[in-house]
């Protein structure tokens, strides 16, 4: 059995999962055939190679094309609610103790012709639902899925900002290489007008100028990814000294074709030159993964020793949009006393 790298008296927590990317199996066969949709397979293990990645794919585009059962069976909003329900409730499963779920309300409406708004309210019903429950403090983070253009963005802002108090960030995630964030500072000027944090998806698909972009034109507090980033000498030493929060996603990258493998990922270089660098699942219903096998199989395979991995852990704390009562909260709630990085 795999030795755990997780301190259990201080919080797990996942920064970057998308809620559209964590639905279960389960769940997408008995909503596709509840409803007659014409589902690739009629069971489970059948299903499972339409839906999760066992080997690395081409490229970000093409792991995002298994997406399509996820939000293909969002045909209302009680499967939206259903879907945020289910994805808290995982977290109590593995031991998380406070997670920032992401999702583009646009990308999960388009499929059935949804009102954004509404999908919105079902994902914040079901996921508030399950936090009550479960006891695991969630906050959201709404997602411009920027491969739909500016304009559309403008619209996916329009129904975020119109449930302001739902969310705590706005993101922006999709296609980078072929939409890059210069086209998108008017709606992140609305972001931060509307006094959300604003992450980030950049330097994945797109060179180091990605990041750049992403904290000089769109104000973001963290990064996504950022595997370009060490292209950049001086794009590290930025990162390191604003303390901007890199998010991290082991198996992502490697069944992306980001990194070639764990190994080459940049994820000690983060840690060795001092960047606030956290460990996240990203999708874990396509990864087939869970933050536990992040923190003890693929941080290891990375090359991490125990104290980096912990070094992970504590990040996430202080990289979270949570106030400093909320991470003093939670750290007391978890019974530590040996966490000395800011709050």
């Amino acid at each position: 059995m795999t030795a755990s790298h997780i301190n259990p008296n201080f919080p797990l927590i996942d920064l970057h999962r998308h809620l559209d990317g964590s639905v279960r199996l389960e769940t997408i066969l008995d909503l596709g055939q509840t409803y007659g949709l014409p589902l690739p397979a009629q069971d489970i293990e059948s299903l499972r190679p339409y839906v999760q990645i066992t080997d690395a794919q081409p490229g970000v585009m093409a792991f995002l094309s298994r997406f399509e059962w996820m939000t293909k069976i969002l045909v209302n909003e009680d499967a939206c609610y259903r879907v945020a329900r289910e994805c808290v409730e995982d977290l109590a499963k593995e031991g998380i103790d406070y997670a920032e779920l992401r999702f583009s309300p646009w990308f999960m409406a388009e499929p059935h012709h949804l009102n954004p708004v509404a999908v919105i309210d079902a994902v914040v019903d079901g996921a508030r639902s399950a936090s009550r429950e479960t006891g695991i403090p969630i906050n959201l983070i709404g997602i411009l899925s920027r491969t739909y253009g500016p304009e559309i963005c403008h619209l996916e802002l329009a129904a975020i900002l119109s449930r302001r108090e739902a969310f705590v960030a706005v993101d922006l995630a999709g296609d980078e290489a072929n939409f890059p964030a210069e086209w998108y500072q008017s709606h992140f000027e609305l972001v931060r007008n509307a006094g959300l944090h604003v992450t980030v998806h950049a330097g994945e698909s797109a060179g180091s100028h990605s990041i750049w972009q992403a904290i000089q034109l769109l104000g973001a507090e963290r990064i996504g990814h950022a595997v370009q980033a060490p292209k950049d000498e001086t794009l590290l030493d930025f990162l390191a000294k604003k303390r901007i929060g890199v998010e991290v996603n082991l198996t992502s990258n490697v069944q992306t074709s980001t990194v070639k493998s764990y190994a080459d990922h940049p994820v000690r270089l983060f840690l060795d030159r001092g960047i606030c660098a956290t460990l996240n699942t990203d999708d874990p219903g396509i990864s087939a993964i869970t933050l536990p096998y992040e923190y003890n199989v693929a941080a290891p395979l990375s090359g991490l020793s125990h104290e980096q991995i912990w070094q992970l852990q504590q990040n996430a704390l202080e990289a979270s949009f949570l106030t400093p009562q909320e991470k003093s909260e939670l750290v007391l709630k978890k019974g530590s006393s040996n966490f000395h990085g800011k709050v």
